[in-house]
Protein backbone atom coordinates (compact mmCIF):
# COMPACT_ATOMS: atom_id res chain seq x y z
CA UNK A 1 0.00 0.00 0.00
CA UNK A 2 1.50 3.52 -1.13
CA UNK A 3 0.43 6.74 -1.58
CA UNK A 4 -0.86 8.23 -4.39
CA UNK A 5 1.72 10.57 -5.84
CA UNK A 6 -0.19 13.75 -7.47
CA UNK A 7 1.77 16.52 -9.68
CA UNK A 8 -0.10 19.85 -9.79
CA UNK A 9 1.11 21.94 -12.46
CA UNK A 10 0.44 26.06 -12.63
CA UNK A 11 2.19 28.31 -14.88
CA UNK A 12 3.05 31.14 -12.31
CA UNK A 13 2.06 31.20 -8.55
CA UNK A 14 1.01 35.09 -9.19
CA UNK A 15 -1.32 36.17 -6.65
CA UNK A 16 -4.88 35.40 -8.81
CA UNK A 17 -7.80 33.19 -8.08
CA UNK A 18 -6.31 29.79 -9.48
CA UNK A 19 -3.24 30.35 -7.50
CA UNK A 20 -4.94 30.83 -4.49
CA UNK A 21 -7.17 27.75 -5.66
CA UNK A 22 -4.75 25.68 -5.96
CA UNK A 23 -2.65 26.50 -2.47
CA UNK A 24 -6.00 26.15 -0.65
CA UNK A 25 -6.15 22.43 -1.79
CA UNK A 26 -2.60 21.45 -1.43
CA UNK A 27 -3.17 22.90 2.25
CA UNK A 28 -6.16 20.75 2.84
CA UNK A 29 -5.34 17.19 1.03
CA UNK A 30 -4.58 14.77 3.34
CA UNK A 31 -0.99 14.60 3.34
CA UNK A 32 -1.63 10.75 4.33
CA UNK A 33 -2.91 10.11 1.31
CA UNK A 34 -1.22 11.96 -0.83
CA UNK A 35 2.29 12.44 -1.99
CA UNK A 36 2.25 15.81 -3.33
CA UNK A 37 4.36 17.65 -5.97
CA UNK A 38 3.88 21.80 -7.49
CA UNK A 39 5.56 22.22 -10.81
CA UNK A 40 5.63 25.98 -12.02
CA UNK A 41 7.74 29.25 -12.93
CA UNK A 42 10.39 30.05 -10.70
CA UNK A 43 9.18 33.12 -9.49
CA UNK A 44 5.87 34.50 -8.38
CA UNK A 45 4.71 36.56 -5.75
CA UNK A 46 2.88 33.41 -3.98
CA UNK A 47 6.23 31.39 -3.97
CA UNK A 48 6.38 31.75 -0.52
CA UNK A 49 2.96 31.06 0.89
CA UNK A 50 4.11 27.30 -1.00
CA UNK A 51 7.47 27.21 -0.13
CA UNK A 52 6.13 27.16 3.72
CA UNK A 53 3.49 24.70 2.89
CA UNK A 54 4.34 21.29 4.78
CA UNK A 55 3.93 17.87 2.70
CA UNK A 56 4.55 18.81 -0.65
CA UNK A 57 7.43 18.94 -3.40
CA UNK A 58 8.31 22.29 -5.08
CA UNK A 59 9.79 21.85 -8.47
CA UNK A 60 10.86 26.12 -10.00
CA UNK A 61 10.79 25.10 -13.67
CA UNK A 62 13.53 27.11 -15.49
CA UNK A 63 11.81 27.72 -18.33
CA UNK A 64 7.94 27.86 -17.56
CA UNK A 65 6.81 31.19 -18.40
CA UNK A 66 3.65 32.99 -19.00
CA UNK A 67 4.46 34.37 -22.76
CA UNK A 68 4.54 32.20 -25.28
CA UNK A 69 8.07 30.96 -26.01
CA UNK A 70 8.30 28.32 -28.80
CA UNK A 71 11.75 27.20 -27.49
CA UNK A 72 11.03 27.41 -23.89
CA UNK A 73 7.98 25.90 -23.87
CA UNK A 74 9.37 23.04 -25.59
CA UNK A 75 11.96 22.53 -22.91
CA UNK A 76 9.50 22.97 -20.52
CA UNK A 77 7.47 19.78 -21.92
CA UNK A 78 10.69 18.17 -21.30
CA UNK A 79 10.94 18.81 -17.54
CA UNK A 80 7.82 17.92 -16.89
CA UNK A 81 7.93 14.53 -18.96
CA UNK A 82 11.14 14.08 -17.30
CA UNK A 83 9.75 15.07 -13.46
CA UNK A 84 6.66 12.44 -14.19
CA UNK A 85 8.59 9.42 -15.41
CA UNK A 86 11.60 9.49 -12.34
CA UNK A 87 8.83 10.37 -9.99
CA UNK A 88 5.69 7.46 -10.48
CA UNK A 89 3.24 10.37 -10.72
CA UNK A 90 -0.29 8.47 -10.71
CA UNK A 91 -2.41 12.23 -11.12
CA UNK A 92 -1.59 15.05 -13.00
CA UNK A 93 -3.62 17.77 -12.65
CA UNK A 94 -3.36 20.95 -14.38
CA UNK A 95 -4.64 24.40 -13.70
CA UNK A 96 -5.05 27.29 -16.03
CA UNK A 97 -4.37 27.75 -19.51
CA UNK A 98 -0.33 27.14 -20.32
CA UNK A 99 -0.09 24.63 -18.11
CA UNK A 100 -3.15 22.90 -18.76
CA UNK A 101 -1.88 22.54 -22.58
CA UNK A 102 1.70 21.69 -21.74
CA UNK A 103 0.91 19.38 -18.55
CA UNK A 104 -1.37 17.57 -20.26
CA UNK A 105 0.60 16.52 -23.37
CA UNK A 106 3.28 15.74 -21.10
CA UNK A 107 1.45 13.41 -19.05
CA UNK A 108 -0.26 11.87 -21.92
CA UNK A 109 3.39 11.47 -23.81
CA UNK A 110 4.02 9.32 -20.47
CA UNK A 111 1.55 7.64 -20.16
CA UNK A 112 -0.06 9.29 -16.36
CA UNK A 113 -2.84 7.42 -14.80
CA UNK A 114 -5.02 9.54 -14.36
CA UNK A 115 -5.35 13.38 -15.76
CA UNK A 116 -7.51 16.11 -15.07
CA UNK A 117 -7.41 19.59 -15.92
CA UNK A 118 -9.05 22.45 -14.00
CA UNK A 119 -10.33 25.80 -15.98
CA UNK A 120 -10.14 28.96 -14.38
CA UNK A 121 -11.51 30.55 -16.92
CA UNK A 122 -11.22 29.47 -21.00
CA UNK A 123 -7.54 30.28 -22.72
CA UNK A 124 -9.95 31.90 -25.46
CA UNK A 125 -12.21 34.95 -25.72
CA UNK A 126 -14.15 36.75 -27.92
CA UNK A 127 -11.38 39.54 -27.73
CA UNK A 128 -8.83 37.56 -29.11
CA UNK A 129 -7.33 37.83 -32.66
CA UNK A 130 -9.49 35.44 -34.82
CA UNK A 131 -6.52 32.45 -35.81
CA UNK A 132 -5.16 32.54 -32.29
CA UNK A 133 -8.95 31.86 -30.24
CA UNK A 134 -9.29 29.26 -33.30
CA UNK A 135 -5.76 27.88 -32.10
CA UNK A 136 -6.57 27.81 -28.69
CA UNK A 137 -10.09 26.67 -29.17
CA UNK A 138 -8.47 23.78 -31.12
CA UNK A 139 -5.71 23.02 -28.46
CA UNK A 140 -8.22 22.45 -25.89
CA UNK A 141 -10.11 20.22 -27.87
CA UNK A 142 -7.58 18.11 -28.44
CA UNK A 143 -6.58 18.17 -24.88
CA UNK A 144 -9.86 17.22 -23.75
CA UNK A 145 -9.48 14.14 -25.68
CA UNK A 146 -7.38 12.74 -23.10
CA UNK A 147 -8.13 14.37 -20.27
CA UNK A 148 -10.15 11.99 -17.47
CA UNK A 149 -12.18 15.19 -16.42
CA UNK A 150 -12.25 18.97 -16.94
CA UNK A 151 -13.06 20.35 -14.20
CA UNK A 152 -14.72 24.15 -14.01
CA UNK A 153 -16.04 26.49 -11.12
CA UNK A 154 -19.21 27.39 -12.98
CA UNK A 155 -22.04 26.27 -15.27
CA UNK A 156 -21.07 29.13 -17.86
CA UNK A 157 -17.44 27.27 -18.47
CA UNK A 158 -19.05 24.26 -18.95
CA UNK A 159 -22.00 25.25 -21.59
CA UNK A 160 -19.01 27.53 -23.22
CA UNK A 161 -16.47 24.56 -23.64
CA UNK A 162 -19.43 22.07 -24.50
CA UNK A 163 -20.59 24.91 -27.33
CA UNK A 164 -17.02 24.72 -28.94
CA UNK A 165 -17.01 21.23 -28.78
CA UNK A 166 -14.84 20.11 -26.24
CA UNK A 167 -14.79 17.14 -24.60
CA UNK A 168 -17.89 15.45 -23.74
CA UNK A 169 -20.75 16.57 -21.02
CA UNK A 170 -20.03 13.17 -19.48
CA UNK A 171 -16.21 14.64 -18.99
CA UNK A 172 -17.14 17.89 -17.16
CA UNK A 173 -17.16 17.78 -13.14
CA UNK A 174 -18.15 21.23 -11.40
CA UNK A 175 -16.45 22.25 -8.13
CA UNK A 176 -16.83 25.97 -6.75
CA UNK A 177 -13.96 27.50 -5.08
CA UNK A 178 -13.65 27.30 -1.66
CA UNK A 179 -13.34 30.37 0.11
CA UNK A 180 -12.46 30.48 4.07
CA UNK A 181 -15.32 32.19 5.61
CA UNK A 182 -13.72 33.24 9.05
CA UNK A 183 -10.81 34.98 7.24
CA UNK A 184 -13.01 37.26 5.64
CA UNK A 185 -15.61 37.90 8.86
CA UNK A 186 -12.60 40.04 10.31
CA UNK A 187 -12.97 43.44 10.74
CA UNK A 188 -9.61 45.58 10.66
CA UNK A 189 -10.12 48.80 12.18
CA UNK A 190 -6.51 50.06 11.34
CA UNK A 191 -6.18 49.57 8.05
CA UNK A 192 -8.13 52.92 6.61
CA UNK A 193 -5.60 54.86 8.76
CA UNK A 194 -2.93 52.96 6.83
CA UNK A 195 -3.91 54.06 3.87
CA UNK A 196 -4.98 57.86 4.79
CA UNK A 197 -8.34 56.93 4.63
CA UNK A 198 -11.08 58.53 7.75
CA UNK A 199 -13.50 56.97 9.20
CA UNK A 200 -16.28 59.06 7.33
CA UNK A 201 -14.99 58.55 4.07
CA UNK A 202 -16.19 56.32 1.20
CA UNK A 203 -14.36 53.58 -0.06
CA UNK A 204 -14.94 51.65 -3.55
CA UNK A 205 -12.06 49.12 -3.88
CA UNK A 206 -11.06 46.45 -7.00
CA UNK A 207 -8.68 43.78 -6.69
CA UNK A 208 -7.26 42.55 -9.94
CA UNK A 209 -4.17 42.21 -12.09
CA UNK A 210 -3.80 45.33 -14.26
CA UNK A 211 -3.90 43.47 -17.48
CA UNK A 212 -6.65 44.18 -20.66
CA UNK A 213 -9.20 40.91 -19.15
CA UNK A 214 -9.55 43.49 -15.99
CA UNK A 215 -10.35 46.29 -17.89
CA UNK A 216 -8.77 48.83 -14.90
CA UNK A 217 -9.28 51.90 -17.15
CA UNK A 218 -12.87 50.99 -17.18
CA UNK A 219 -12.49 51.44 -13.30
CA UNK A 220 -10.75 54.97 -13.41
CA UNK A 221 -13.25 56.21 -16.30
CA UNK A 222 -15.96 55.04 -13.47
CA UNK A 223 -14.48 56.93 -10.46
CA UNK A 224 -14.24 60.34 -12.82
CA UNK A 225 -18.05 60.10 -12.46
CA UNK A 226 -18.75 59.15 -9.77
CA UNK A 227 -16.83 61.88 -8.22
CA UNK A 228 -18.48 64.34 -10.17
CA UNK A 229 -21.55 63.56 -7.42
CA UNK A 230 -19.82 62.53 -4.76
CA UNK A 231 -16.33 64.22 -4.73
CA UNK A 232 -15.26 63.00 -1.46
CA UNK A 233 -15.28 59.43 -3.00
CA UNK A 234 -12.08 57.59 -2.43
CA UNK A 235 -11.48 54.54 -5.05
CA UNK A 236 -8.54 51.59 -4.43
CA UNK A 237 -7.40 49.57 -7.08
CA UNK A 238 -5.15 46.91 -5.59
CA UNK A 239 -2.95 45.07 -7.56
CA UNK A 240 0.02 45.86 -10.61
CA UNK A 241 0.44 44.76 -13.75
CA UNK A 242 1.30 45.81 -17.46
CA UNK A 243 -1.32 48.59 -17.74
CA UNK A 244 0.02 50.66 -14.71
CA UNK A 245 1.57 53.27 -16.71
CA UNK A 246 -1.79 54.05 -18.97
CA UNK A 247 -4.00 53.62 -15.32
CA UNK A 248 -1.71 56.47 -14.06
CA UNK A 249 -1.10 58.97 -17.00
CA UNK A 250 -5.84 58.00 -16.79
CA UNK A 251 -5.72 59.12 -13.27
CA UNK A 252 -4.37 62.26 -14.14
CA UNK A 253 -5.27 63.14 -16.76
CA UNK A 254 -8.70 62.38 -14.65
CA UNK A 255 -8.05 65.07 -12.37
CA UNK A 256 -8.43 61.78 -9.92
CA UNK A 257 -4.92 62.13 -8.23
CA UNK A 258 -6.60 63.04 -4.91
CA UNK A 259 -9.14 60.13 -5.13
CA UNK A 260 -7.30 57.47 -6.78
CA UNK A 261 -5.30 54.92 -4.90
CA UNK A 262 -3.13 52.72 -6.18
CA UNK A 263 -1.73 50.09 -3.26
CA UNK A 264 -0.29 47.91 -5.69
CA UNK A 265 -0.17 44.19 -4.64
CA UNK A 266 -1.42 43.82 -1.12
CA UNK A 267 -1.41 40.14 0.65
CA UNK A 268 -3.96 41.06 3.53
CA UNK A 269 -6.94 41.14 0.89
CA UNK A 270 -9.18 40.63 4.02
CA UNK A 271 -8.24 43.61 5.61
CA UNK A 272 -8.98 45.52 2.60
CA UNK A 273 -12.12 44.19 1.91
CA UNK A 274 -13.26 45.04 5.56
CA UNK A 275 -12.12 48.39 4.99
CA UNK A 276 -14.33 48.88 1.64
CA UNK A 277 -17.84 50.36 1.43
CA UNK A 278 -18.77 48.80 -2.02
CA UNK A 279 -16.32 46.18 -4.38
CA UNK A 280 -16.46 46.97 -7.95
CA UNK A 281 -15.07 45.04 -10.64
CA UNK A 282 -14.73 45.88 -14.59
CA UNK A 283 -13.44 42.51 -15.94
CA UNK A 284 -14.59 41.66 -19.68
CA UNK A 285 -14.12 37.86 -19.36
CA UNK A 286 -14.27 35.73 -16.37
CA UNK A 287 -15.44 32.14 -15.24
CA UNK A 288 -15.79 33.36 -11.61
CA UNK A 289 -13.76 35.54 -10.24
CA UNK A 290 -12.32 34.68 -6.85
CA UNK A 291 -12.37 38.08 -5.46
CA UNK A 292 -15.86 38.64 -6.07
CA UNK A 293 -16.87 35.61 -3.75
CA UNK A 294 -14.02 37.46 -1.12
CA UNK A 295 -15.92 40.43 -0.70
CA UNK A 296 -19.47 38.99 -0.88
CA UNK A 297 -17.58 36.64 2.16
CA UNK A 298 -17.00 39.97 3.79
CA UNK A 299 -20.50 41.12 3.89
CA UNK A 300 -19.50 43.84 0.78
CA UNK A 301 -22.02 45.19 -1.45
CA UNK A 302 -20.57 44.18 -4.97
CA UNK A 303 -20.79 45.87 -8.51
CA UNK A 304 -19.63 43.38 -11.04
CA UNK A 305 -19.76 43.17 -14.80
CA UNK A 306 -21.98 40.50 -16.05
CA UNK A 307 -19.30 37.56 -17.60
CA UNK A 308 -18.92 34.36 -17.28
CA UNK A 309 -20.58 32.13 -14.32
CA UNK A 310 -20.93 35.63 -12.41
CA UNK A 311 -24.71 35.48 -12.68
CA UNK A 312 -24.48 32.23 -11.00
CA UNK A 313 -23.69 34.16 -7.64
CA UNK A 314 -25.46 37.58 -7.80
CA UNK A 315 -28.69 38.15 -8.45
CA UNK A 316 -29.06 41.76 -9.84
CA UNK A 317 -30.44 44.14 -7.00
CA UNK A 318 -30.26 41.55 -4.19
CA UNK A 319 -26.85 40.70 -2.98
CA UNK A 320 -25.20 42.72 -5.62
CA UNK A 321 -25.47 44.49 -8.99
CA UNK A 322 -24.87 43.52 -12.32
CA UNK A 323 -23.73 45.32 -15.76
CA UNK A 324 -23.12 45.00 -18.99
CA UNK A 325 -18.90 45.23 -19.66
CA UNK A 326 -17.77 48.63 -20.62
CA UNK A 327 -20.58 50.46 -19.41
CA UNK A 328 -19.09 53.02 -17.28
CA UNK A 329 -22.39 54.86 -17.06
CA UNK A 330 -24.27 52.39 -15.23
CA UNK A 331 -21.68 50.73 -13.35
CA UNK A 332 -21.06 54.45 -11.59
CA UNK A 333 -24.79 55.26 -11.44
CA UNK A 334 -24.91 51.80 -9.27
CA UNK A 335 -21.79 52.43 -7.38
CA UNK A 336 -23.40 56.44 -6.47
CA UNK A 337 -26.55 54.55 -4.96
CA UNK A 338 -24.88 52.33 -2.90
CA UNK A 339 -22.50 55.23 -1.75
CA UNK A 340 -25.50 56.93 -0.64
CA UNK A 341 -27.67 54.86 0.59
CA UNK A 342 -25.84 53.25 3.71
CA UNK A 343 -29.08 50.88 4.81
CA UNK A 344 -29.09 49.64 0.73
CA UNK A 345 -25.32 48.82 1.38
CA UNK A 346 -25.91 47.03 4.68
CA UNK A 347 -28.79 44.97 3.68
CA UNK A 348 -26.88 44.40 -0.14
CA UNK A 349 -23.73 43.12 2.08
CA UNK A 350 -25.63 40.53 4.28
CA UNK A 351 -27.26 39.48 1.18
CA UNK A 352 -24.04 38.70 -0.19
CA UNK A 353 -22.58 37.05 2.56
CA UNK A 354 -25.68 34.90 3.27
CA UNK A 355 -26.29 34.03 -0.34
CA UNK A 356 -22.77 31.96 0.17
CA UNK A 357 -23.22 28.87 1.16
CA UNK A 358 -21.73 25.39 1.40
CA UNK A 359 -20.93 25.18 -2.08
CA UNK A 360 -18.14 27.70 -2.03
CA UNK A 361 -16.43 26.64 1.36
CA UNK A 362 -13.17 25.19 1.48
CA UNK A 363 -14.22 21.96 2.80
CA UNK A 364 -16.54 21.09 0.24
CA UNK A 365 -13.97 22.15 -2.72
CA UNK A 366 -11.35 19.75 -0.74
CA UNK A 367 -13.51 16.73 -0.05
CA UNK A 368 -15.48 17.17 -3.72
CA UNK A 369 -11.88 17.33 -5.20
CA UNK A 370 -10.13 14.39 -3.04
CA UNK A 371 -13.64 12.57 -3.88
CA UNK A 372 -12.95 12.84 -7.12
CA UNK A 373 -9.74 11.64 -7.78
CA UNK A 374 -10.23 8.69 -5.48
CA UNK A 375 -13.16 7.72 -7.87
CA UNK A 376 -11.52 7.98 -11.22
CA UNK A 377 -7.99 5.92 -9.53
CA UNK A 378 -11.05 3.18 -8.27
CA UNK A 379 -12.84 2.84 -11.70
CA UNK A 380 -9.44 1.99 -13.57
CA UNK A 381 -8.66 -0.57 -10.86
CA UNK A 382 -5.72 1.82 -9.19
CA UNK A 383 -7.28 2.02 -5.57
CA UNK A 384 -5.59 -0.90 -4.52
CA UNK A 385 -1.70 0.38 -5.15
CA UNK A 386 -3.26 3.71 -2.96
CA UNK A 387 -3.07 4.13 0.99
Amino acid sequence: MRKINILFIITKLELGGAQKHLLSLILFLEKSKYNIFLFTAKEGLLMNDALSLSGITLIKSKFLERPVNFINDLLAFGEICSFIKKNNIDIVHTHGSKAGILGRFAAKRTGVKVLLHTVHGWSFNDYQNFFLRRLFIWLERLCARFSDRIIVVCEHDKLKGLAKRIGTRFKYCIIHYGINYREFSRKDINLRRELGLDDNDLVVGMVACFKPQKSPLDFIETARRVTKILPQARFLLIGDGVLRKDIEAQIIKSGLAKNVMLTGWRRDISSILSSLDVFALTSLWEGVPISVLEAMAASKPVVVTNTGGIAEVITDGVNGYLVSAKNAVLLSERITALLVDVKLREQMGENARRSLDNRFSLENMVRNTSALYEAILNGKGAGKNAQ
